[in-house]
């Protein structure tokens, strides 16, 4: 069985009947720009400027009322941009009474903006029309309906995302300090972000703290924050080296209080990373689906919740395609007359959702049987290169976890091994 995303596209126009009010609103922070077409594209009435609180949603309701009451139209598609975050409340609100709000591609308004005027020029205005236009001609779709769980995993990971970028960068920033302030502890520690080199930066940090200090008094001050410290060679090592250092010897007090502070924000990031992950383990428990990925061998229980957390419900998709095509995994190809250009992927859809797939397959790969002796088959037998061999793993992966969703059955490696080839 294929996917069929024309199908698809052809429900989507059938969908829109000429008793429709078709609206597009362009979201902004502050106010909003909504413009109202028939089901022909025909303009309806003047453009409504409004705010993004509850006077201006439910003047936008009276505007939609009194456009129904004069073009005598019955039922009502509001389409709109997801642009950051400021169109959730709207859309909230509008389904709370009973709505239909669905989702434009702020990449295709791009490309649509020049359909009816043949111009560049972009306003707030226009490009609401250019999205009630794309509404019109089924270039849209639905908002996707997660349950709670579902949500908390997305919003968690999310948040889990921003925490490691500050703990790369502070981790960074660590290094950089020892670079500019005590360069050879690179000679004694070989991981700086290591709990002997922690140890070390928080008690002593300068070369001058140091060098006030003896074997004795170094490996002490180990003991008070480390069960096993380094022994007093190590120590020895670590005052010699301090008495001929290089580092900065300017600004002390002021590096001093930079570490400290890098220090701290570290020691916060760590522990924000170990709430988030407790509680990425208490919500994948509510899901029943989350138990038998979390059987397969190389799937960890973070590659889970990212994959859940941005794809909600896996029962709900038709075929493992649409998971790809919502993760933009989905293979694209430029090519007209003879020439025929490369294939690639698209890379339209949820980006997370692709490198928690990714993610996933590559250490499927290395971990599973049956996708380790499928990769080796396509890179030596049938002489794919490594990658694309990876994103077709992507693909199998995809269908994988659908038909687990949809069938309710565990994984078997068995049956998932690749068939042998007949000479």
């Amino acid at each position: 069985m294929k996917f069929k995303s024309q199908a698809k596209q052809n429900q989507l126009l059938e969908r829109i009947s000429t008793q429709h009010l078709v609206v597009g609103i362009d979201i902004a922070q502050q106010s909003h720009v909504a413009r109202a077409v028939n089901f022909r594209g025909i303009l309806l009435g003047t453009p409504l400027h409004f705010s993004n609180d509850d006077a201006g949603f439910n003047q936008l309701l009276q505007w939609i009322k009194d456009l129904h009451k004069t073009h005598q139209l019955n039922d009502t598609i509001i389409g709109m941009e997801p642009t950051g975050h400021y169109w959730l409340s709207l859309a909230a609100w509008l389904k709370n009474r009973s709505l239909e709000v669905v989702l434009v591609n702020p990449h295709l308004v791009k490309k649509n903006k020049e359909n009816r005027d043949n111009t560049p020029s972009k306003s707030d205005v226009k490009d609401a029309f250019v999205i009630a236009d794309m509404v019109k001609n089924g270039y849209y779709t639905f908002i996707k309906e997660s349950s709670e769980v579902f949500m908390e995993l997305r919003v968690l990971m999310a948040n889990r995302e921003t925490i490691i970028h500050r703990l790369v960068s502070v981790k960074n920033q660590i290094h950089r300090w020892v670079d500019i302030v005590f360069p050879e502890l690179r000679q004694v520690y070989k991981h700086l972000i290591g709990s002997g080199a922690l140890a070390t930066l928080r008690l002593f940090p300068t070369p001058a703290d140091l060098q006030k200090l003896t074997v004795r008094q170094v490996v002490d001050g180990w003991k008070t924050v480390m069960k096993r410290h380094s022994g007093e060679r190590r120590a020895g090592e670590l005052l010699a080296l301090a008495a001929r250092s290089v580092g900065a010897k300017h600004a002390e007090k002021a590096y001093k209080l930079h570490l400290q502070q890098l220090l701290a924000e570290y020691d916060l990031a760590i522990e924000q990373l170990q709430v988030i992950e407790d509680e990425v383990s208490a919500a994948l428990a509510r899901i029943p689906l989350a138990k038998p990925l979390l059987a397969i061998k190389g799937l960890s229980t973070l590659a889970v919740a990212g994959i859940l957390g941005e794809a909600g419900d896996l029962s709900g998709y038709a075929h493992g395609n649409a998971l790809l095509r919502h993760a933009g995994l989905n293979l694209a190809e430029a090519s007209s007359g003879k020439w025929k250009g490369q294939m690639s992927i698209s890379k339209r859809g949820r980006p997370r959702l692709r490198h928690a797939l990714f993610m996933a397959t590559m250490a499927l790969i290395m971990n599973d049987e049956a996708f380790k002796r499928q990769h080796e088959m396509n890179v030596k037998t049938k002489s794919m290169k490594p990658m694309r061999s990876v994103m077709k793993l992507c693909g199998k992966l995809a269908r994988l976890l659908v038909a687990m969703a949809q069938r309710g059955e565990a994984y078997e490696p068995k049956r998932a091994l690749p068939m042998k080839q007949t000479a």
